[in-house]
């Protein structure tokens, strides 16, 4: 199976996150695995999930120089992780160094190119000094990272249709944002419906507190799959 629903993990202690995906069907999600929970675990978090049927994506959003991000990514390969990922900022070069790393391991990870995180509206990237609209800073960094050879991209819900039409079926998009009508957007800005996103050509939907904050998770998590048939 080839579930579309990737469940963000936000918690700061293992027993509490192994606690809460064991009321997770397996069958129907991956887990994402993030600084917050990672910093304070450790890879114990992610042998425990794989022991429990969970392929994991392991979110540090590597960035920094070509040969520190390649070997950071080698490191991460090793633990058996389905799905890491980079900052595309980070430039052609170091993003070629993070694929190259990874090439010769027998169970390859898809490398994954952060593009804009879904938090940022055009105002913030102005203030950061990108004078450009979120949605053409998206197109371009998505162009960077596909001709580095990654496998996809991270991105928000509303650059998925743009982006699908730029690049074939094989070119991954991973997209947060995603939030159900009776849910709370939080913190994110840019954000789409799952049913919407995955039409629209999202490969597969990063969903955090909807999720993790309901009062059922399996329950919440077997509805969103349903939206997705």
């Amino acid at each position: 199976m080839n579930p579309k629903i990737i469940v963000a993990l936000d918690f700061g202690r293992e027993d509490t996150a192994i606690a809460f995906c064991k009321k997770l069907n397996p069958a129907l999600c991956r887990i994402k695995v993030g600084l917050e929970l990672y910093l304070a675990t450790g890879e114990s978090i992610i042998a425990r999930l794989h022991n429990m049927g969970f392929g994991v994506f392991l979110d540090l959003k590597f960035h920094d120089i070509p040969n520190t991000v390649a070997q950071a990514c080698k490191r991460a390969a090793a633990l058996g992780v389905w799905m890491i990922n980079v900052h595309a900022l980070g430039g052609r070069k170091m993003m070629e160094a993070a694929r190259e790393a990874i090439e010769s391991e027998a169970s390859r990870p898809l490398l994954i190119g952060v593009t804009i995180l879904t938090s940022m509206s055009d105002e913030a990237l102005h203030q950061v000094g990108v004078n450009d609209t979120a949605e053409s800073a998206v197109s371009r960094l998505a162009s960077l990272v596909h001709q580095s050879g990654l496998d996809g991209v991270v991105c928000s819900p509303l650059e998925v249709k743009n982006l699908r039409q730029q690049f074939n079926e094989d070119f991954v998009l991973v997209t947060p944002g995603i939030r159900t009508p009776s849910d709370q957007q939080n913190d994110q800005v840019r954000v789409l419906g799952p049913k919407e996103a995955i039409e629209q050509g999202s490969s597969y939907l990063v969903i955090g507190r909807p999720i993790s904050r309901a009062d059922d998770p399996g329950k919440k998590l077997e509805a969103i799959n349903a939206l997705l048939v």
